[in-house]
């Protein structure tokens, strides 16, 4: 006999007695602690179940409510009777009642018995442990918690504060230094007995009674005072996710459990039957022995609590979507936001979707509608051209439209005549490549046949919008690619601006342009933009351009030669 088992229970009876008669049957004795807010009725029913078990007994009862002394009260005084009621146990472990054993229990006897003066038990200072969830680490050690934080959260949380006003600062008994680490463990005889028997127990044992959560802090900080041989880990396997919470184990992580190679595991959902019966059988069906490895599982558990946490990139989830910048991503793939192309040449959507093989939408967030490229009035996902539904929430319009059409590069038209309330998220975007010719909105007013008043007064509008929207995209807060022209300098040489967007919309296709948009007719637009001058408005976002542009005499019927980038 060299294993002895302190089993700690509230709940699950029927499972608790499965794997007590487990350890027992390998000749492992079991102390037992029964919750004190348990019923006597199931208590009684529970110790009738296990009256013919040999070398099982039950210690005195405390009432154990987490994060508070009674957990550590019931280890000690059931460790106490292990160790006085069987002189033969060299180890003892503690487990709790949802804990299952992975491994014949021969095996952990023979394991440990190759290491009789180890302990097992998770050490380390709060430092150096990342897995403190709350905002209380040091601090657990030098303020006093008499409240309990699930029934008494106002008086837990107003006391807390009170003692941060006063700068409180308890002072950590002499020699000790706070450590941490899993509740369940394995110690020595030796260990175990000296910290049980130690002189300034008492002092000790009221210093941690006002510690908050003291079963994760007791025993992992005074094992230091007597191990000789300390492997700060756990033989138990227990997962916590980002809040702190324990991961249970269900029937489908059989396979899960059985590459972890560990001894036992913890939390087991109570009526995972397929767990129960493939652990708790016969030595021959059970795991290959190996040294326990959690480790080979980590990966696993890091990339549900990334998945939980961040999610898919572009997909927005109830935990995250309240929250800005809680998203793993603003949109789920890249696409392109064209400003102002549309305006100075003609047939730009065709002809772009032509030369990238790309979806080329008009103007998405124009007052009116959503022009869905060919003219669709709804879009993969169920999204409307309705201009009512798409400004209810605009920005889940534009990831609604990404991550519905991912695998298909999706460009649409933008100006300062649409909807503006996406102008940050785009910009923040680093699935976004913006091209803007600043000013070419003045084209449709040049073109138009509209009283020149009213030209003016739409055009200074049109201009204070477009600025605001530079202003962002010049922002240090910008993840998006953009690039600016003004509308002087893109048509004096539009074919390199044309080749670097196309080659970055479809990097596959290394060929360079043969076709090329054909440009509007601009004779009269310099002249056009000395009037709005001249009437008191400054049009300053198309670049310097000239009056004289009126009278270049170039022959629109004449094809141009395309200008080649090599």
């Amino acid at each position: 006999m060299s294993v002895g088992v302190v089993m700690l229970v509230h709940t699950a009876f029927g499972r608790a007695e499965q794997v007590v008669r487990h350890w027992s049957a390998a000749g492992c004795p079991v102390v037992i602690h029964v919750d004190k807010s348990v019923s006597r009725k199931a208590f009684s029913a529970f110790t009738q179940s296990l009256a013919d078990v040999p070398n099982v007994s039950f210690s005195k009862r405390y009432r154990c409510e987490w994060g508070t002394w009674g957990i550590v009260a019931a280890t000690q005084t059931a460790s106490e009777q292990i160790l006085s009621s069987f002189p033969d146990v060299r180890h003892v472990y503690l487990a709790s009642g949802s804990c299952l054993p992975l491994r014949p229990v021969q095996e952990l006897i023979d394991y440990l018995a190759d290491r009789p003066k180890t302990d097992f038990i998770e050490s380390a200072t709060t430092a150096d442990v990342p897995w403190t969830v709350g905002g209380l680490d040091a601090e657990r050690f030098t303020l006093r918690f008499p409240f309990s934080w699930k029934r008494q959260r106002f008086l837990f949380d107003r006391y807390v504060a009170l003692q941060r006003r006063l700068r409180v600062n308890r002072q950590v008994p002499g020699g000790l230094v706070p450590h941490m680490g899993s509740q369940w463990w394995c110690l020595t005889r030796q260990t175990l007995s000296a910290i049980l028997q130690d002189p300034a127990r008492t002092e000790y044992d009221h210093y941690f009674r006002r510690v908050w959560i003291p079963d994760e802090s007791y025993f992992q900080t005074l094992v230091r005072q007597y191990a000789i041989n300390i492997e700060s880990r756990s033989l138990t396997l227990s997962k916590f996710d980002f809040q702190g919470k324990p991961h249970i184990f269900y029937d489908d992580h059989l396979q899960l459990l059985r590459r972890s190679d560990c001894f036992v595991a913890r939390k087991i959902w109570p009526h995972a039957h397929r767990l129960y019966d493939a652990f708790l059988t016969d030595p021959s069906g059970a795991m290959k022995k190996t040294e326990p490895n959690p480790g080979k599982i980590d990966r696993i558990f890091a990339k549900a609590v990334e998945r939980r946490t961040r999610g898919r990139a572009g997909l927005y989830m109830q935990s995250r979507f309240p929250r800005e910048d809680w998203e793993n991503g603003v949109t789920a793939a890249p696409y392109s936001m064209f400003q102002g192309f549309a305006e100075l040449f003609e047939n730009f959507e065709p002809w772009l979707a032509k030369a990238t093989g790309a979806r080329v939408h008009g103007h998405l967030f124009a007052p009116e509608q959503a022009y869905f490229a060919d003219n669709q009035t709804a879009m993969n996902g169920a999204l409307s051209n309705s201009a009512t539904l798409r400004d209810y929430n605009p920005h889940g319009f534009l990831t609604n439209l990404i991550w519905n059409t991912r695998g298909e590069r999706q460009c649409f038209q933008f100006g300062p005549r649409d909807n503006q309330v996406i102008n940050w998220r785009v910009a923040k975007d680093p699935n976004a490549q913006i091209s803007v010719i600043s000013g070419a909105w003045a084209v449709p007013l040049f073109r138009s046949n509209a009283n020149f008043m009213d030209l003016r007064k739409a055009a200074a509008q049109l201009q204070k919008t477009e600025s605001e929207h530079l202003d962002v995209l010049r922002s240090t807060w910008v993840k998006a690619r953009v690039r600016i022209w003004t509308m002087a300098e893109f048509i004096e040489a539009p074919m390199e601006p044309l080749q670097t967007i196309l080659d970055e919309i479809g990097p596959n296709t290394a060929r360079r342009l043969s076709e090329v948009p054909r440009m509007v007719d601009l004779n009269g637009f310099g002249q056009f933009l000395q009037n709005l001058k001249n009437q008191g408005m400054h049009p300053y976002l198309m670049g310097d351009f000239p009056v004289e542009q009126a009278d270049a005499g170039i022959d629109r019927d004449r094809p141009r030669k395309p200008y080649l980038v090599r």
